[in-house]
């Protein structure tokens, strides 16, 4: 795999570790800010949203820039959002910082598949996407439960900032690492790439992106209460069930990066179901602490290679659409992980 590929992914696990540190920071922010603890929890609503709409629209502003100018350039909005949010006393501020960051995320996300797409011959394009979204999987190991630490210990804003940081060797390495060469002078007309949407393959799995996020991440964003309540385990368990889903997601988008480039329809047609049915029997088996931590592991791996895949079918069915199909994989994924958690809450 290209080095280049791997400095994408150091910017996706900054982004992904801001994408999933406000768990264990709003309390400290609502303290900090004088606001209440529900009303922070608009900050996580916010980076969903500007995340969906990002998606799209951030691809259409970029579509006429080089990869290179557009990835550094959303590097560097997502770098100076963080710092703007570590340095205000203004939740107004603070939200509006969320939204830019999530747009600049978005936008990235949809540039970045598309680009590591075209770092590698076909034949290796599923393998390409993995290296991509590990960095997400890396996040959830050791980006959040980091941030939280260092949240805890210097406070909310040196997590804002500690982020902002990690972004500046990502945007000097997607300025060393992707060719220049690589230019959109003439990109093909908007409405034929929109069109592309109609086609059933590409709906298809786009429909099933979204479902096996929205259920992932319908029951992640409450395993902790099924930790504690199902299983009868003490708090302390949450972040060892955490770390057991990041490991297992790791692993998991690695095969699913493997097998998409072989055998991408076995993975879907028999992995989807299992993980479905995997997901909605964990408050069932959950109640045995060890069967719990080692489903939230094996489902952690079957979610992510199963997710993987289908992005990476996404990506292949869009092949008609080459500066706007990361976008439609962007968006499937958030549209996924906004739905998903609104639809337990129901």
């Amino acid at each position: 795999m290209p080095f280049s590929l791997y400095l994408l992914a150091l910017a996706v696990f900054a982004m992904g570790t801001s994408e999933f540190m406000l768990a264990g920071l709003l309390p400290a922010i609502s303290t900090d800010l004088g606001v209440p603890v529900g009303t922070t929890g608009l900050l996580t609503s916010a980076f969903a949203a500007g995340m969906v709409v990002g998606a799209p629209s951030m691809a259409v502003v970029a579509r006429n820039w080089s990869p290179r100018l557009s990835l550094s350039g959303f590097v560097v909005v997502f770098l100076a959002a963080h710092v703007a949010g570590a340095l205000t006393s203004n939740f107004t501020v603070l939200l509006a910082s969320r939204v830019v960051a999530a747009l600049a995320n978005a936008g990235f996300l949809a540039v970045a598949l598309t680009t590591a797409s075209a770092l590698v011959p076909p034949q290796r394009r599923g393998r390409a996407l993995a290296v991509l979204l590990s960095g997400t999987t890396v996040a959830t190991i050791a980006g959040v439960p980091g941030g939280s630490l260092l949240g805890t210990a210097f406070g909310w804003r040196a997590t804002f900032l500690a982020v902002a940081a990690l972004c500046v060797p990502a945007a000097f390495g997607v300025l060393q690492g992707i060719p220049a060469r690589q230019e959109r002078i003439n990109p093909p007309a908007l409405r034929p790439e929109f069109a592309e949407l109609a086609k059933p393959r590409l709906a298809l799995a786009i429909a099933l992106a979204v479902l096996v996020n929205a259920v992932t991440f319908g029951h992640f964003t409450f395993l902790a209460p099924v930790v504690t309540d199902v299983a009868g385990l003490s708090q302390w368990w949450v972040p060892v069930a955490l770390v057991l889903f990041g490991i297992g997601s790791f692993l998991g988008v690695t095969a699913g990066g493997r097998l998409a480039d072989s055998s991408p329809r076995p993975v879907v047609v028999l992995g989807g179901p299992v993980v479905l049915i995997g997901w909605w029997s964990l408050d069932l088996l959950g109640t045995n602490p060890v069967a719990l931590l080692l489903l939230v592991f094996v489902l952690g791996a079957l979610s992510f290679a199963v997710g993987s895949t289908v992005i990476a079918r996404v990506l292949h069915h869009a092949a008609g659409a080459p500066t706007m199909a990361g976008s439609y994989a962007t968006a499937a994924l958030n549209i996924g992980a906004v739905i998903g958690p609104i639809v337990f809450t129901l």
